[in-house]
């Protein structure tokens, strides 16, 4: 399963589509505001090593977004790109994700619905978690049966991520599935451009 979505350009950056040279500053942005907030939820301080290691892991990226292809999408907020990330990602629904959804701590059961073309959604926003080193995040989920698509924001600042919430609610009913399509004659498979 294929995504896509019509991220408004004035205001979301793709890290996905960014290959080589094109974009790696946000790239390398969201890559440190990640690792960041990944130090900062166990308690470890930044190392002196951590831009260098943004800096590897950005470069790997693109060769890693490419083999997803499709199933993991992900944007920078334009105007500050360690503001907000944002990843869309398609997993098939085995037993084991059934299971871990349903074992989730009752925190995250308050959700809003969110329906889109996708079909009937949850959003769930913790702006403000319990723990002072968790990030802020907004997370928007769709059980499509076979699939469960998962769109996930995580914030760098917890008194600006609020912000974002018109933004986000926007970027999250642009996704939808990109279906492929047999041609019939020909061997190959005809992509249509989203309507």
């Amino acid at each position: 399963m294929r995504l896509t979505a019509d991220a408004d350009p004035a205001l979301w950056i793709p890290v996905t589509d960014s290959l080589g040279w094109k974009g790696r500053r946000h790239r390398k942005a969201a890559i440190r505001m990640l690792l960041g907030q990944a130090n900062t939820a166990l308690g470890a301080t930044e190392r002196p090593g951590s831009r260098f290691g943004a800096w590897v892991m950005s470069q790997a990226a693109p060769a890693l977004m490419k083999r997803a292809d499709g199933r993991v999408l992900v944007w920078t907020w334009k105007a500050d790109p360690e503001l907000v990330v944002a990843m869309a990602t398609a997993q098939e629904l085995t037993p084991e994700i059934r299971i871990a959804r349903a074992s989730m701590p009752m925190d995250y059961d308050d959700t809003q619905s969110f329906p889109t073309r996708l079909g009937a959604g949850e959003k769930l926003v913790v702006a403000m978690p319990e723990s002072p080193t968790a990030p802020p995040f907004t997370t928007y989920t769709w059980d499509t049966g076979t699939h469960l698509i998962t769109l996930t924001a995580i914030g760098n600042e917890r008194e600006r991520f609020g912000t974002l919430s018109g933004a986000l609610d926007d970027l999250a009913r642009s996704i939808r599935i990109s279906d492929d399509l047999t041609g019939g004659e020909t061997p190959g498979v005809l992509r249509l451009p989203p309507a």
